[in-house]
């Protein structure tokens, strides 16, 4: 089976999980890129004014829609995505073509580094959340990279947490039940949301934690009866967030603290 296969594969099994009420985002034609704009990516925000600044004529503002493939396995990384308030999944695509969710990434982060020319994408990656990002084609920010400064830290910076959340997945996958690794894949989501509300369906889940779909409607309901989260169809609210870390374990609070550090880190850059 070829790439543009799986990638079929892949949007086919996401269009059919699309959340009640998420649209398309269009955004105009090349936009002016503005500070207090890009300063929504916690990495682009971090950077010295003169360091930002000095990206913008290559920054692009780009609309996100749900589904929307970055890129996928095989793939040569020609742009860097910072989104803002889109939400990306990294995913692991079979050759039958079952898909596992291995990370993702939201307004902290990055997505698609390349630091050496003709690199190839590990994984896919495909917006889970529709919003907007900033789009960098590859060989600027390797340019920038090799420039020095504060960038090359943030990145590294950020890679570490990112390898943490990577790993903690891998754990969590083979060690954690059912009802912990939902709760860590919606408190995931909920530190990438403006807000407590996630438009997902039950189907999504399944499909992104790689399990049946009736195993994430039993643990779903079971967090409904412990009034952790209320749930209707296509629209998760999360009630008790404590509660839900409490819930979710090792298999959350790992790759959290990891990301606590990177903004410490990212603070004092």
């Amino acid at each position: 089976m070829n790439n543009t296969q799986l990638s079929a594969k892949t949007k086919q099994s996401l269009s059919k999980t699309m959340p009640v009420g998420s649209r398309e985002y269009k955004v105009a034609s090349r936009p002016i890129v503005s500070y207090s704009g890009a300063q929504q990516n916690e990495l682009l925000a971090a950077l010295p004014r003169e360091a930002l600044e000095s990206l913008f004529e290559h920054l692009e503002l780009v609309a996100l829609p749900f589904g929307k493939e970055l890129f996928e396995f095989g793939d040569k990384l020609e742009n860097v995505y910072f989104p803002t308030t889109a939400i990306v999944s990294l995913l692991y695509v079979m050759e039958d073509g079952a898909t596992t969710e291995i990370a993702v990434v939201g307004h902290e982060g990055v997505v698609g580094v390349s630091l050496f020319a003709g690199e190839r994408a590990m994984c896919s990656a495909v917006v889970q959340s529709a919003g907007y990002g900033y789009r960098l084609k590859a060989q600027h920010l390797r340019d920038a990279f090799n420039q020095g400064g504060a960038l090359p830290q943030l990145l590294m910076r950020y890679n570490t947490a990112l390898f943490a959340q990577m790993a903690q997945n891998a754990v969590g996958g083979r060690h954690s039940s059912i009802e912990q690794k939902l709760c860590r894949w919606l408190l995931d989501r909920l530190d990438r949301s403006p807000s407590n509300e996630l438009k997902v369906t039950q189907e999504m889940i399944s499909i992104m934690l790689g399990v049946r779909r009736e195993s994430i409607t039993a643990a779903a309901g079971k967090l409904q009866d412990d009034g952790l989260i209320t749930y209707r169809r296509g629209n998760i609210t999360v009630l008790d967030r404590q509660g839900l870390e409490l819930s979710a374990g090792e298999c959350y609070k790992v790759a959290k603290t990891e990301y606590d550090r990177l903004l410490v880190d990212v603070a004092r850059c």
